[in-house]
């Protein structure tokens, strides 16, 4: 914060044109009364000679001083000014003929700028230079125009009134000063606050947009722009910008206790959730838009969904593994009974079959349920998925084929390649499984790109098999949900929960004419999981 010189130091320029200009309209007025026609009846000099010599020479300083105004900008400058002014106007005080002349006034001014720009005792120096001054000029006047009547009181009241200015003046500055500087001091807290609002709403990770009443966009933070995988552009129309989210808003215009879905803004996008909220009381229709990320809502919900599995699945070891072990070993000894006919060995095959089965269920439930946390890692997809394949095709039938198709390396993303290998490796099982029958000569393809409207990288694993009916594509990540006898059902679920879990989403699209195509949305690698 600057202190009280430097700020004086700051107006001084200003307040010197000021004075300066008073006093050379100060000097035009007294040289206009040199005059005898003009201050005939006004003025009754008793020296006009020296009257006139001094209000030239005063003009002539005045005119000099004012085009050189940008040197003398000093302490010491400003007061050799004032003490010249008293000067001149003391001598023009007593050439005029004294107090009674009234001119003892003008040496108020120069007092008051004095102790403006001046200030504590050189400020009231210039007061009692004054007053001396003028108690010897008219002492002195009386010496030497003993017929001139003279008031000491008078001079005595001005000299009063001159400290009385001075004391005044510097008591006003000083307030003033105070206040300024406290003025100062707010405005720049206020700016500094609003600094950190401001740096604050850009750092929030929840997304923050502004929409006037005129449905286009006030302001937005980076988090919104981010979620929404497009800049947020001050002054466009929300219903060209973010079509959903415009629509959303509508709908809770219309009704603002209606609880809002959450969308993407584009395929393959985030799933955001928008909140409302009006912006003050103005009644201008300012709305406040508040856009949090599902897919973290959805990790929240599924850590406790799987806490709630785990002492679930607890249970069910205990409970129901030792009796199906129990039903499938009597059935292990049925079937080697030579009593049993062939009906009955079926039967014992059947059982045999179902047990494998509700154990396979029981083994999936228990891994879903011990699954470690994910541990998220910058990776390179290009050389992972190139990685993936040489093991996939190792451990798979030659007959079965991968076409896999790169769009450029360095795609980078930030995920567990553990768990993302167990996801893919369940995709590709799954899609060898709908395009033939095992032994056959299958086909996928698998494809890694960066999506160009979000950015984000992308891999597909696409086969040409029957598809996917209509009626059962909602439910096809439902757990325990499958259209196959063999079936468990988790195979989807238990891959989505692990995409979710790495902040990755797991799409299904329908491929012209036929086949399926699983897609897998990775998180930019700048975002944390």
């Amino acid at each position: 914060m600057p202190s009280q010189s430097e700020q004086i130091d700051s107006q001084r320029p200003r307040l010197l044109r000021i004075y300066n200009l008073y006093r050379v309209i100060l000097g035009f007025g007294l040289t206009l009364l040199t005059s005898s026609v003009l201050r005939d009846g006004l003025l009754d000099l008793s020296d006009p000679p020296l009257y006139a010599k001094t209000s030239w020479v005063y003009l002539f300083i005045n005119v000099l001083v004012a085009l050189l105004l940008h040197r003398g900008r000093r302490d010491l400058h400003v007061f050799i000014l004032t003490l010249a002014d008293i000067g001149l106007l003391g001598v023009v005080f007593f050439a005029a003929g004294g107090v009674g002349s009234g001119f003892g006034n003008l040496l108020i001014i120069p007092v008051a700028i004095g102790n403006i720009l001046l200030h504590g005792r050189i400020g009231l120096l210039l007061p009692a230079l004054a007053s001396i001054g003028l108690i010897y000029l008219t002492f002195f006047l009386s010496l030497t125009h003993p017929y001139i009547g003279q008031s000491y009181l008078q001079v005595g009241v001005l000299g009063c009134i001159y400290f009385a200015v001075a004391l005044f003046v510097q008591r006003f500055s000083r307030r003033l000063y105070l206040s300024e500087t406290l003025a100062q001091q707010q405005a720049a807290t206020l700016a500094s606050m609003e600094e950190l609002n401001e740096l604050i709403i850009q750092r929030m990770r929840t997304g923050i947009v502004v929409v006037g009443s005129d449905n286009r966009i006030v302001a937005g933070n980076e988090a919104s722009a981010q979620m929404l995988a497009r800049p947020i552009l001050t002054g466009a129309a929300l219903n060209k910008l973010v079509p959903e989210l415009d629509k959303r808003l509508q709908q809770w215009r219309r009704n603002p206790s209606t609880r809002s879905t959450s969308f993407q803004s584009h395929s393959g996008s985030t799933e955001v959730l928008a909140n409302f909220k009006p912006l003050g009381d103005s009644g201008d229709n300012t709305i406040l838009i508040f856009l949090d990320d599902s897919t973290q809502i959805a990790q929240q919900a599924q850590q406790l969904k799987l806490a709630s599995l785990g002492r679930l699945t607890a249970s069910i070891a205990h409970e129901i593994r030792n009796p199906l072990g129990a039903i499938s070993h009597a059935a292990q000894l049925l079937n080697e009974s030579d009593q049993m006919d062939k009906q009955d060995l079926r039967l014992t095959e059947i059982i045999q079959q179902h047990s494998k089965r509700m154990n396979r269920v029981i083994e999936t439930v228990l891994e879903l349920s011990r699954r470690r946390p994910s541990e998220p890692q910058l990776i390179d997809l290009a050389l992972w998925t190139s990685n993936f394949l040489n093991d996939f095709r190792a451990a798979n039938p030659a007959t079965d084929t991968i076409e896999c198709e790169i769009e450029k390396e360095g795609i980078l993303t930030r995920v567990d390649p553990n768990q993302i290998t167990q996801v893919l490796d369940n995709l590709c099982q799954n899609a060898f499984r709908y395009s033939g029958a095992a032994g056959s000569h299958r086909t996928i393809y698998l494809k890694l790109y960066e999506d160009s409207s979000s950015q984000l990288p992308t891999i597909e694993v696409i086969d040409h098999g029957p598809g996917v009916a209509a009626e059962h594509v909602g439910h096809i990540f439902e757990p325990f949900y499958t259209t196959e006898a063999s079936g468990t059902g988790l195979g989807l679920y238990i891959s989505r929960e692990l995409c979710e879990s790495n902040q990755a989403r797991l799409e299904y699209q329908t491929v012209t004419p036929t086949g399926s195509c699983m897609r897998i949305t990775f998180a930019h690698p700048k975002r944390l999981v």
